[in-house]
Parts: C-alpha cells; sequence; structure tokens
C-alpha cells in the first residue's frame, strides 16, 4: 500500500512539472507578426466626358391675365353672303346706297332689337321693290323652278302681276336672285336701306302713319301692288319697307354684337325675315322688328327683294 501511494505522488508531481514548463516556454516564444490584410481589387474608375448641353432658356415669362370684366361676351354680328358691291349698278329700279355708318336697332323695342348701336357698312345697292309676280314667272319659265303653291297651272291670278311674289321659302328666293345676278341683303343692309342713317322708326318718320303703308290698320286684308304707298318711301327711295309683305334677308337669326340676351331660337336654324305685312299692326311695321321663320317653309305673308 505505501508503495502504490509515493508511485501515484510520483506520478502527479511529474505532470505538475510538465504543466509549468509548458507556461513558461509559451511566455518566452517570439511573438508571431500581425497578418497582413489581404488588399481589396482595384475597381477601375470609367472616365466620363463632360457633354455640353445646349443652353437652357431662362424662366419664360407667363403673360399677365387680366381679371374678369361686366363687359357681356359679344356676340355673332350678322354678315354678308358675299362682298357688296361699291358702285351703283346699271339694272333698273336699283337704289344705291353709299358706304358709312347707320343706327341699328332699338333700346324700346323687343330683345331681339337690342342694343341700339352704331354700325357701319360697305356700299351696296337694293332692289326698290320687291320682286313681283310677274318678275318670278320669268324665272320660274326659264328654269323650271316650282311655281309657289298659291299658282294654278304654273301662273299666279290674273291681275295680280304687279303684287309681290308671295309663298316663297328662303330657298327659292336666293334661287331667284341667283339666276338675276343678284343677292338677298343682309338683315343689316335691309334695315339700313328702310330707315336712313337716323335709326327712325318708320320709313318716313317716327310717326306711324296708316296712310303710307299696308299695314293690318289700312284694311287691304291682302298684297297690294308694289310700290302703291309713295308717300312711305324709305330715305333711300326703297318702297314698301313697312308692310306688304314681309322680306327674306340672307342672314341667320342671331343676336346683335353686344347683346345681353340669349334667346332660344337664336342660331342656324332659322333665318330673318323684315319689314312686317298686311297682315301685322303698326307695332310689327317699324323698320328694327326683326322675325324668325323655317327657311324651307313659305306664307301668305312672304316675299322678298334682291341686292347686289
Amino acid at each position: 500500500m505505501a508503495g502504490r501511494w509515493r508511485t501515484a505522488v510520483k506520478r502527479e508531481m511529474i505532470l505538475t512539472l510538465a504543466a509549468l514548463m509548458g507556461v513558461l516556454l509559451s511566455g518566452c516564444a517570439p511573438e508571431a507578426p500581425p497578418a497582413t490584410p489581404t488588399p481589396l481589387p482595384t475597381v477601375p474608375v470609367a472616365q466620363v466626358t463632360p457633354t455640353t448641353v445646349g443652353a437652357t432658356a431662362g424662366p419664360t415669362e407667363v403673360p399677365t391675365v387680366a381679371g374678369p370684366t361686366d363687359t357681356p361676351p359679344p356676340t355673332a354680328t350678322p354678315r354678308p353672303a358675299s362682298t357688296p358691291t361699291s358702285a351703283p349698278s346699271n339694272k333698273p329700279n336699283t337704289a344705291y346706297i353709299a358706304g358709312g355708318p347707320f343706327i341699328l336697332g332699338s333700346d324700346t323695342g323687343l330683345e331681339d332689337e337690342t342694343p341700339r348701336q352704331e354700325s357701319v357698312l360697305s356700299g351696296y345697292n337694293i332692289d326698290i321693290y320687291a320682286v313681283t309676280n310677274a318678275e318670278y314667272k320669268e324665272f320660274v319659265d326659264a328654269v323650271g323652278h316650282t311655281p309657289p303653291r298659291n299658282w294654278k297651272e304654273g301662273t299666279y291670278a290674273e291681275g295680280m302681276d304687279e303684287h309681290p311674289a308671295i309663298w316663297v321659302t328662303w330657298h327659292d328666293a336666293e334661287a331667284y336672285c341667283d339666276w338675276a345676278g343678284k343677292r338677298l341683303p343682309t338683315e343689316l343692309e335691309w334695315e339700313k336701306a328702310a330707315h336712313g342713317e337716323d335709326g327712325r322708326t318708320y320709313p318716313w318718320g317716327d310717326d306711324f302713319d296708316q296712310t303710307k303703308c299696308n299695314s293690318q290698320e289700312s284694311g287691304e286684308k291682302g298684297t297690294v301692288p308694289v310700290g302703291s304707298y309713295a308717300d312711305g318711301v324709305s330715305p333711300f327711295g326703297a318702297y314698301d319697307m313697312a308692310g306688304n309683305v314681309w322680306e327674306w334677308t340672307v342672314d341667320w337669326y342671331q343676336g346683335y354684337r353686344g347683346t345681353l340676351y340669349e334667346l332660344s331660337r337664336y342660331g342656324e336654324t332659322f333665318k330673318v325675315l323684315r319689314g312686317g305685312s298686311w297682315f301685322d299692326a303698326q307695332d310689327a311695321v317699324r323698320t328694327t322688328v326683326r322675325k324668325s321663320f323655317d327657311p324651307n317653309q313659305g306664307f301668305s305673308t312672304i316675299g322678298f327683294r334682291c341686292a347686289e
């Protein structure tokens, strides 16, 4: 037993000495050099050549926008179908009306007559009479045009030669004017021819006179020969610009420049009639009165005159 114990003690002592020597040897060993870091791969940098860009314009000036005003938007003004002439015609029964200003419309009439204003027209010619049955028959016979519905067997009633042709549509009237080498007057041309430059109410003045036109007050109850009322002639020598028959103009029924009214019939559906007829009372035969009518229809109170 004692020998075995001595052997175990010796072994323990040997192991302890070996451990101490290991510690001493590790402390005396030279220190290892630090590891050299591996260099990172170099990424080639692309050479960027600067590009010259065109000069950029400076900030654009924004135009100043005017604020709202109380001025109503302008509306279409009636326009001629063709360029008016500027010289007197050599055709018979025409009146030449020199270019210049005149008073258009009325502020005391109906809404579509407003506003009263000055308007300027070029010179033009207008027939002093409405187209008669005899004249219209020449056209019907020459071109084979359909005669008015009140004619029988292609002609008008006996004794009606010098009465205005009636039951003519706007298209009939335009076809006649073209055949005659003329045209329908514009609405403004018609009005200037009817009341001159001063804007009078009737062709002869401001006061109604039933002896100067064929209106309801005359009691005729139908058309009369053109030129029957010499005392009712207009300042430019045009007859029957009040009463007898309404007369077609070339224009669509639209508002005047500066009007405050937008009527439902304004547009390009109805054409304008002027002058009133034998059927109408004195207020409807004023020179500023306007009537809208279907251009495809005629009537017993509708005729026309030509201009150029």
